[in-house]
């Protein structure tokens, strides 16, 4: 008995050991540093886009961020400049390729040579396959592919001429294992990793180094933007919850400290979260019993209702007790502390 117990202690001080090393390693900062460089970030208006441009300010970075919404834009603009940041902030829809290649050329023009670009716009659609139409398919690849294609064609010439760039894509672990009733999402994001690794091995040989992320859920309060089909309260309210449990998801301020580190380090990919990390690692020893598991899961969340089930909603026009209820406390606060919040919303 005593021996057994002492193999169990060793095994637990080994499985310790090994966890704190891997997360040294994946948080070690890398030579590349930000102060003086032109960071261009899409969707950076909020949420994740707004939290990487509050570390590149942080460091010294001349920091350009784009959304659509001109008002939560002149915020997050405010609120990046406080500390007398050089902050450029546009009104541009990245789905529109013209509007892209116009976005980049006055990044240049006003600010200089782009070094680093952050493909971080993104849409969120859930909701059963019976309530998915394709528009919403449609909607998530202009979004997450068509988006970033346009943008890091538009800031290649650029970088080959200098022989030096980073680009980082944010994609998702929906991007690597396929998650019921997000299937927009996932395919969008699935091509997403697709074009984002084929580019990287074509542009190490110009110094270009472009980076994949595939983040698991974070608490950066943009649920509520997320377009819900379906039974909407009860598609919001999972969906929600979900997104504000600690143990499932991730504090989104450690998500970009980790991000910027793997873009300062020249990673070739990074998978943010425990969860999403061994759902990934499964997914690839055992992909058909990873998608019959997840099968399985799809069991527990609602299922199709009448044609109002089409109607898409945004999350804040979800709500419910439950989503509103002390489960989802920590997105509220994220909402509160990442521009999520409008004075109509």
């Amino acid at each position: 008995m005593k021996r057994k117990t002492r193999n169990n202690w060793l095994t637990a001080v080994g499985i310790g050991t090994l966890l704190a090393a891997a997360s040294l390693w994946t948080n070690r900062r890398g030579f590349y540093t930000l102060q003086g460089r032109v960071v261009l970030i899409t969707g950076g208006s909020r949420g994740l886009g707004l939290i990487m441009a509050r570390h590149a300010v942080a460091e010294g970075a001349r920091v350009a961020i784009c959304a659509r919404d001109a008002e939560e834009l002149e915020r997050a603009r405010q609120e990046l400049t406080a500390g007398g940041a050089e902050v450029l902030a546009l009104t541009r829809d990245v789905t529109d390729a013209d509007a892209v290649r116009t976005l980049v050329a006055e990044v240049q023009q006003q600010l200089g040579a782009i070094d680093v670009l952050i493909n971080n716009a993104g849409i969120i659609s859930a909701g059963p396959l019976d309530h998915t139409d394709l528009r919403d398919y449609q909607d998530s690849m202009d979004t997450h592919f068509w988006a970033p294609l346009h943008a890091m064609q538009a800031v290649l010439p650029g970088m080959r001429q200098r022989g030096e760039g980073r680009i980082v894509n944010i994609a998702s672990v929906g991007g690597k294992v396929a998650v019921p009733h997000l299937a927009p999402y996932s395919a969008s994001k699935f091509a997403l990793v697709g074009l984002s690794e084929a580019f990287r091995s074509e542009l190490l040989q110009h110094g270009i180094l472009v980076t994949t992320v595939c983040p698991g859920l974070m608490r950066t309060g943009s649920a509520r933007h997320a377009l819900i089909k379906g039974q909407h309260q009860k598609e919001y309210a999972w969906f929600s919850i979900a997104d504000s449990l600690p143990v499932i998801s991730m504090d989104a301020d450690d998500a970009a400290r980790q991000i910027w580190n793997a873009c300062r380090r020249g990673d070739a990919e990074v998978i943010l979260g425990l969860p999403a990390k061994l759902l990934s690692a499964f997914h690839g020893l055992l992909p058909g019993t990873t998608t019959d598991v997840l099968g399985w899961v799809n069991r527990a969340l609602p299922g199709r209702t009448g044609e109002l089930g089409n109607e898409r909603r945004h999350g804040y026009e979800s709500e419910s007790a439950v989503s509103q209820s002390w489960l989802t406390t920590l997105t509220r606060k994220a909402e509160r502390a990442n521009n999520e919040l409008t004075s109509n919303k």
